[in-house]
């Protein structure tokens, strides 16, 4: 079996066409269906269903399809590993956070990163989906509420998050020092959509206590939440840390009792992951860059 074939065989997966799996990969097609056939009569079962010019991927081609993909997954993360002795401080990384959490709460991260690290090349995916995504391999690192356990999967807890009331300072909601849950029932609110994890914690405790929220307006992007609460629009449900590292003097932060809605962050990637040089520096940066947030909350 060599690589080649496979190389093949996961193209005709992928178009279930062999014409133009063979134009994708600038070979003639009867090349490709020799190798395939050749595949075949190695493993000694068919990988293809051939109903006229029609194709279907057999149980056995499914099986080959999935090991595949976890073959030059880690022949991948070879080439990497080993670009790195040749590139020091290089590298590429994509990291999958929810929605909203990238516009205030990680600027100033990713320029500092970038900063010391120029070499290093960074994609940020904002997703509803963080655990998935990890888990298919679309991105390399998530930053995200604690998922379930899953041994397909590492998680580093990075700190516990506690929600608090977002008000702008000139209502008369800013001489309190603490507000109960309940008590959202009777204000005009601003939130992200529902499917939002924010939103999903904020509404469970609500459902908890006998009551739903319904939010005047709804929107995934956080800059335009902070601004609709400076203006008085509404109040807001959103972490306490980051209302607290917020450089706006207009919107005050009350502690929210009875419960206080809390959750887990953590950062996650795949068991199998290779940690390159730009996945593991990442790690130590943010680990870093929470404690110093931390710091700043308590001495402040």
């Amino acid at each position: 079996m060599e690589l080649r074939q496979l190389e093949y065989f996961m193209v005709i997966c992928e178009e279930l066409h062999f014409s133009r799996a063979a134009e994708k990969i600038m070979v003639s097609q009867p090349n490709l269906s020799q190798q395939i056939k050749l595949l075949e009569r190695e493993l000694g079962v068919p990988l293809f269903n051939r109903i006229g010019k029609r194709i279907t991927i057999t149980e056995a081609g499914n099986l080959l399809y999935e090991q595949s993909t976890h073959i030059f997954s880690h022949l991948k993360q070879a080439q990497e590993s080993i670009s790195e002795l040749k590139q020091i401080k290089g590298g590429s990384l994509t990291i999958g956070i929810l929605p909203g959490d990238a516009d205030l709460m990680f600027n100033s991260l990713l320029l500092d990163f970038h900063s010391t690290y120029p070499n290093v090349s960074l994609s940020l995916v904002e997703t509803i989906k963080v655990a998935e995504q990890v888990i298919e391999g679309d991105i390399d690192i998530g930053i995200t509420t604690s998922p379930n356990p899953d041994e397909r999967i590492v998680r580093i807890p990075l700190f516990h998050e506690e929600f608090s009331l977002a008000v702008a300072k000139n209502t008369p909601l800013v001489n309190k020092m603490t507000i109960p849950l309940k008590s959202l029932q009777e204000m005009k609110t601003v939130m992200f959509p529902p499917d939002h994890q924010c939103r999903k914690l904020i509404d469970e405790h609500c459902q908890e206590l006998g009551f739903r929220i319904n939010p005047k307006i709804e929107t995934t992007t956080l800059s335009s939440l902070i601004t609709m609460i400076e203006k008085g629009i509404g109040v807001s449900v959103l972490p306490r840390l980051l209302l607290e590292n917020l450089p706006n003097e207009n919107i005050q932060t009350i502690k929210i009792t009875n419960p206080t809605p809390s959750q887990e962050i953590c950062l996650i990637y795949r068991t199998d992951k290779y940690l390159g040089f730009a996945a593991r520096t990442f790690i130590t940066a943010i680990q870093d860059y929470i404690q110093m947030a931390k710091s700043n909350t308590l001495t402040s």
